[in-house]
């Protein structure tokens, strides 16, 4: 099997740390280093069958990037350069930070976004987590009982979020066999 790239976008570093966490438990032979999606282009992505992508949502349920406040270019400035590219064949699971308590009517809004962008250039996801045990209101990560990949809250349930990655990455991991 092909090796796995591991994408995020960030600014305080929480996502970037799921995904040093996330390449640790794959390991090397697995997955290559995280890199940040604005030192990436589309042809990076591309070089990989399989993705583990991951944002923050900022602000009104924003990407991160210069106009959603955070202080680095980000998905924002990443998403334009999707445009025509085709992800067929590509395999994606998405992970998301968000604070549901705070931002209760767009949580993980973000990650809603990054599944809109990639499913609209023929990716396929593996990955979905169950909306059980979030209290919020709306959010475009949401479809149905599940969201679209793994959602954590770093501000409100840590305690819940080195099982809930443990069980998500045996989910994805077994997607790929």
């Amino acid at each position: 099997m092909a090796k796995v790239g591991i994408f995020f976008g960030t600014d305080t570093g929480n996502s970037r740390k799921v995904a040093k966490t996330i390449h640790k438990q794959l390991g090397d032979g697995l997955a290559d280093k995280p890199v940040n999606i604005a030192k990436a282009t589309v042809d990076d992505l591309l070089a990989y069958d399989v993705l583990i992508i991951g944002t923050p949502t900022y602000g009104d349920g924003e990407l991160p990037g210069l106009t959603a406040g955070t202080s680095a270019e980000s998905w924002e400035e990443f998403m334009p350069q999707l445009s025509g590219a085709d992800f067929s064949g590509k395999t994606i699971a998405l992970y998301g930070l968000g604070d549901q308590e705070g931002y209760p009517d767009n949580f993980v809004d973000a990650l809603g976004m990054l599944y809109d962008a990639f499913a609209d250039c023929g990716a396929s996801f593996v990955g979905a987590t169950s909306t059980e045990g979030y209290t919020y209101n709306s959010s475009k990560a949401a479809m149905g009982d599940e969201f679209v990949g793994l959602v954590l809250d770093e501000d409100n349930q840590k305690e819940l979020s080195d099982d809930r990655l443990q069980d998500w990455l045996k989910q994805i991991e077994s997607s790929w066999a």
